[in-house]
C-alpha cells in the first residue's frame, strides 16, 4: 500500500490530520467545518502535503475517522426513514424497555424512534423462535405498503422481522420485493446488521444504519471523489467503533459501524504506547474539544462491549438514548472538551458541559463570536496556553477575551476574582472527569489507582497531572502528536471485521458440531471483508460468547479459544465464564445451569504490538525558552512555571514542576509535584515525586 500514508479525524471542534513518510510524520489541526464535514478533509489533505513537501501520488493509503454518522443520529438529520417488521410489532421502537430511566423525574422524556408511528407498518408474516415458518410471508401486501412508501419520497427502509435472526428467508425476499418496488431507496435488514437476540435493540440498529445510509453514501463517494481530484487515488479506509479499519464499500452498507470512530483510534494508539512503555493497568484519557473520553486497558486488552447508545436525552443516563447493536471498544464519553461551556446555576454552582462552542463560534478566545466561558477560556486564564502556539499557530488566542468570559460568566455572578473563576471551571470539568472514571472503573469491578494514564487529545495533557491526583495516579504518559492522538492511532488499526450471531446453547446440552458450523460460517463472513484490504496478511481470530446463568436476564462476554471443540469443553466453557462472572461480581452461583445466548468472532490481518523500550540514558534538560505565571488549580497559587519545547527535549533529559511543555497540537502542564522525563521513544513520561 506504499509508506506515505494520511490519516484524517474529524471531531466536533477540529479536524485532525496525520501525513506519516520516510522522512518522517507531519501534523495538523484545523477547524472542523459541520456545514460540509469533507471539505476541511481535502483542504488540510492538500496543506499538509504541501507543507511536507509531499507529492499526492506519493500517498498509498487514507485513513479516516468521521462524527458524521454520529451527529446525523444526535441532529435527526438523516434520510426519510420507513420501517416495516412482523405485523402487531411496529410500536415495539416506541416501548422500547418498558420503564422510567430516570425515575422520579415526572416530566422525563423518552427519546422519540427516528421513524414516526405513521411510517412503520406491519407486514404479514410470521417466523417461530426455532426459525419455522409460522405464516408466509405476504408479498402482495409488501409490494403494496411498498408503493405507498414510494408516494411519500421514502429514501431508506429497515426491515426488522420476528426472529429473522435464526431464519433470515423472509427478510431477505423482502429485500429484493422492496428493491424492485423501490430502486432509489437504501434497503437495510435486520438479519444482515444486528442478527442477535432481542427485538427493540435489533430493530433500533437496524433503524439507524438505513437512517444515515444515504447521507453516508453521498458523503464517502463525494470524499473519494475530492480525494482524486486532489491526486490521492489511493485505497480508502474507514476507522470503526470496534478499532478496526474497513473498506469503504463495506462501510456505505453498515455505516452505523463507524459511531465513536474517533475515540476507537486513540484507545488503539493508547494500546500500543502501553506495550511501548511495559504497562498493565492503563487508563487511556481522550480529551478534545468537545468530549472527553476515558478507557479503561488491562494487560493490553481493551474493555469490549456489544451495545451502546447515541442521542441520550439524558447525555449521563443509561437507557435514555437510542442502542445501537455494534462492536465497540468500551469506554466513557462525558461533555467535557476544550469548548464545554461552562455556567452557574441558580443554587450559585458552577456547571460545565455537557454543551460546547464547538468549532462555530467556538471559545471565546479564538475571537469568532463566541462569548460563553468555556474550559479554553480558563485554561487561558490559568496562563496554560500559548496564545501564539494554539493548533499550530492557526488560531491565535485572544487571552483578554477569555478573562473577560470567565470573569462575565462566572467570577462576577459568585463575587470572586476572575482568576479564581477559572481555577474554578478547570477544578469542576476535572472533578466531573474524575467521577466519570470511577464509576466507570467500577462498573467494570476495577479500579483507577495504580495504574498509569496515557493521555492526548489537544487538551489532555493540560488536565491529566491534575486528573492524575484526582484518581491515585502517579505515571503519565504523553505520547509523541498527543494532540492528533487518534488520527495516529488510525494509523496503526489494522483491517478487522466482527461476525454476530444469535444461538441459543445450554452447556448441559453442548453441541460441538453445531458450534463449529456456526463458527466457520461467522469465520467466512468475516474473511471475505477483511480480504478487501489485506489480500495476503495473516488474519488472528478472536471468539467471544456471551452467557448467563439459565434464567437472568443478560450475558456476560466470555472469551472462548479460537479452534475445534469437542464433547469435553462444555466444562471449560463453564470454568471460563465462571471466571469472568467472578471477576465482574466476585462470586458464582452454585448449582445453576449456564447457557450461551449469542457468539461473536473477531477477524483482523495481524498487527503485533511493539516491544518495550529500554530506558534512555539521564542528560541535562536545556535551560527554559522563558517563564509564565500560571496558576495552579490543585492549590490556587500563582507561580512562575518553566516554558519548553518539546521538540527541544532529547531522551533522558528531565524537566521538574512547575513546567508548560508545548508543541503545536497541544501544551503538557507539569504541576509542582511531578517531573517530566523524555523516554526513549520521546515520549513524555510524568511522574509524581515522591
Amino acid at each position: 500500500m506504499g509508506e506515505t500514508r494520511l490519516a484524517v479525524d474529524i471531531g466536533g471542534t477540529f479536524t485532525d490530520l496525520v501525513l506519516q513518510t520516510p522522512r518522517g510524520t507531519h501534523e495538523m489541526k484545523l477547524l472542523t467545518t459541520p456545514e460540509a464535514p469533507e471539505r476541511a478533509v481535502l483542504d488540510g489533505a492538500r496543506a499538509i502535503l504541501a507543507a511536507a513537501g509531499c507529492a499526492a501520488s506519493e500517498v498509498g493509503l487514507v485513513v479516516h475517522g468521521t462524527t458524521l454518522a454520529t451527529n446525523a443520529l444526535i441532529e435527526r438529520k438523516g434520510a426519510p426513514t420507513a420501517l416495516l417488521t412482523t405485523e402487531g410489532f411496529r410500536d415495539s421502537v416506541e416501548m422500547a424497555y418498558e420503564h422510567r430511566f430516570e425515575q422520579y423525574d415526572l416530566s422525563m422524556q423518552r427519546p422519540e424512534p427516528l421513524v414516526p408511528r405513521d411510517l412503520r407498518l406491519g407486514v404479514r408474516e410470521r417466523m417461530a423462535a426455532d426459525g419455522s415458518v409460522l405464516l408466509q410471508l405476504d408479498e402482495d401486501g409488501l409490494r403494496a405498503a411498498a408503493r405507498g412508501l414510494r408516494d411519500r419520497g421514502i429514501q431508506a427502509v429497515a426491515v426488522c422481522f420476528l426472529h429473522s435472526f435464526t431464519n433470515p428467508a423472509h427478510e431477505r425476499r423482502a429485500a429484493e420485493i422492496l428493491g424492485e418496488e423501490l430502486p432509489d431507496a437504501a434497503i437495510t435488514i435486520s438479519a444482515e446488521v444486528a442478527p442477535e437476540i432481542r427485538e427493540y435493540e435489533r430493530a433500533s440498529t437496524t433503524i439507524a444504519n438505513a437512517y444515515v445510509l444515504p447521507l453516508m453514501g453521498r458523503y464517502l463517494a463525494a470524499l473519494e471523489q475530492g480525494l482524486r481530484d486532489a491526486g490521492l487515488a489511493c485505497p480508502l479506509l474507514l476507522m470503526m467503533s470496534s478499532g478496526g479499519v474497513t473498506t469503504v464499500e463495506t462501510a456505505k452498507r453498515f455505516p452505523v459501524r463507524l459511531v465513536e470512530s474517533g475515540p476507537a483510534g486513540g484507545a488503539i494508539l493508547a494500546q500500543a504506547v502501553a506495550a511501548e512503555n511495559g504497562l498493565g493497568e492503563v487508563l487511556a484519557f481522550d480529551m478534545g474539544g468537545t468530549t472527553a473520553k476515558l478507557t479503561l486497558i488491562d494487560r493490553l486488552e481493551f474493555q469490549r462491549s456489544r451495545s451502546f447508545e447515541v442521542a441520550r436525552a439524558y447525555r449521563f443516563i443509561q437507557g435514555s438514548g437510542l442502542p445501537v447493536r455494534i462492536p465497540v471498544i468500551e469506554l466513557v464519553e462525558i461533555g467535557a472538551g476544550g469548548g464545554s461551556i461552562a455556567r452557574v446555576d441558580a443554587l450559585g454552582r458552577i456547571l460545565v458541559g455537557p454543551d460546547s462552542a464547538g468549532s462555530v463560534p467556538g471559545p471565546a478566545c479564538y475571537g469568532r463570536g463566541g462569548t460563553a466561558p468555556t474550559v479554553t477560556d480558563a485554561d487561558a486564564a490559568l496562563g496554560r496556553l500559548d496564545p501564539a502556539r494554539f493548533a499550530g499557530g492557526s488560531i491565535a488566542l485572544d487571552v483578554t477575551k477569555a478573562e473577560a468570559a470567565v470573569d462575565g460568566g462566572i467570577a462576577a455572578p459568585l463575587g470572586m476574582a476572575a482568576a479564581q473563576g477559572a481555577v474554578g471551571i478547570a477544578e469542576i470539568v476535572d472533578e466531573t472527569m474524575a467521577n466519570a472514571a470511577r464509576v466507570h472503573a467500577v462498573e467494570n469491578g476495577k479500579d483507577t489507582a495504580g495504574r498509569a494514564m496515557i493521555a492526548f487529545g489537544g487538551a489532555a495533557p493540560l488536565h491529566a497531572a491534575r486528573l492524575a491526583q484526582k484518581l491515585g495516579i502517579a505515571r503519565v504518559v504523553v505520547p509523541v502528536g498527543a494532540g492528533v492522538g487518534s488520527a495516529h492511532g488510525f494509523l496503526r488499526a489494522p483491517i478487522a471485521y466482527e461476525v454476530v450471531r444469535s444461538r441459543h446453547m445450554r452447556l448441559d446440552a453442548f453441541d460441538p458440531a453445531a458450534l463449529n458450523a456456526l463458527f466457520a460460517e461467522m469465520r467466512a463472513e468475516a474473511e471475505a471483508v477483511v480480504r478487501m484490504g489485506a489480500p495476503t496478511e495473516a488474519l488472528t481470530e478472536t471468539r467471544t460468547g456471551f452467557m448467563r446463568y439459565r434464567g437472568q436476564g443478560h450475558e456476560i462476554a466470555v472469551a472462548l479459544p479460537a479452534r475445534a471443540y469437542g464433547p469435553g469443553d462444555a466444562a471449560a466453557l463453564r470454568s471460563s465464564f465462571e471466571a469472568a462472572y467472578i471477576a465482574l461480581f466476585g462470586r458464582v452461583i452454585p448449582r445453576l445451569e449456564v447457557e450461551a445466548m449469542t457468539f461473536a468472532l473477531s477477524l483482523s490481518a495481524a498487527r503485533p504490538l511493539p516491544g518495550q523500550v529500554a530506558d534512555p540514558p539521564a542528560l541535562a534538560a536545556p535551560p527554559p525558552r522563558g517563564m509564565r505565571d500560571v496558576t495552579d488549580p490543585a492549590t490556587g497559587a500563582t507561580e512562575a512555571a518553566a516554558v519548553h519545547e518539546r521538540t527541544g527535549l532529547s531522551p533522558g533529559m528531565a524537566v521538574p514542576g512547575p513546567a508548560l511543555i508545548v508543541e503545536d497540537g497541544t501544551t503538557t502542564v507539569v504541576p509542582r509535584g511531578f517531573t517530566a522525563r523524555v523516554n526513549a521513544l520521546r515520549q513524555l513520561l510524568l511522574e509524581a515525586v515522591a
